[in-house]
């Protein structure tokens, strides 16, 4: 099921697809599930193992127009002081001035501006990324898993996805050199999405 439909600039107005029915119903706002979604990343550590992490506390919304994706739109905020990779002094270096300075910058938030479709239920999802006050384009490549409804009458859409960053064009730049050659934390940063989205009630005539 496309939720954005793939430009075709050569195509005559009038040869352009049908609205997929069961796409339009999907049309509405959306509330990102924090109880059944994840934002996290993955980032290499002394050059050996990879370290995973996630962000407990966050929020977000989700606009689809199912007749016409192009108006679609995604908004996210990450509370900074909320991330867990398991170690509590770990997560306390994060959200120190070496890395996140989480007292001054207490959100990462993620706002789009376009999307595309790659193919299939594959798409990729444009928008500012801001982490202490420096913003810079991102793309998410996601897939869209679909829409069911839940056993409280729930209408939700899924989604999963990734992006692969450079912490250092963020200003996350702190560092430590390795006797054997090579840094204590990569520059590239993998963050990771599965995010499950409740559809707003109707609202009332």
């Amino acid at each position: 099921m496309a939720l954005f439909n793939r430009k075709n600039n050569d195509a005559p107005a009038a040869t352009a697809a049908a609205v997929d029915p069961a796409l339009a119903a999907l049309t509405g706002d959306y509330a990102i599930d924090p109880a059944h979604s994840s934002i996290g990343f993955t980032v290499r550590h002394a050059m050996v193992t990879n370290v995973r992490g996630s962000f407990g506390e966050h929020e977000g919304s989700l606009k689809l127009d199912g007749s016409n994706p192009a108006d679609s739109a995604a908004s996210i905020d990450v509370k900074i002081a909320s991330v867990d990779t398991g170690i509590a002094d770990r997560d306390g270096h994060l959200v120190s001035g070496d890395f996140f300075d989480a007292e001054k910058f207490p959100l990462m938030t993620f706002r789009s501006t376009s999307a595309e479709q790659l193919g299939g239920d594959k798409y990729r999802v444009t928008g500012d990324l801001t982490i202490k006050d420096v913003t810079r384009p991102l793309a998410i490549d996601l897939e869209f898993n679909g829409s069911a409804t839940d056993v409280y009458g729930n209408e939700r859409v899924g989604f999963e996805g990734s992006a692969d960053i450079l912490r250092s064009d963020w200003g996350l730049t702190w560092n430590a050199a390795l006797e054997t050659g090579g840094v204590m934390v990569s520059d590239k940063v993998k963050l990771n999405f599965d995010i499950s989205a409740i559809k707003a009630a109707a609202p009332q005539a």
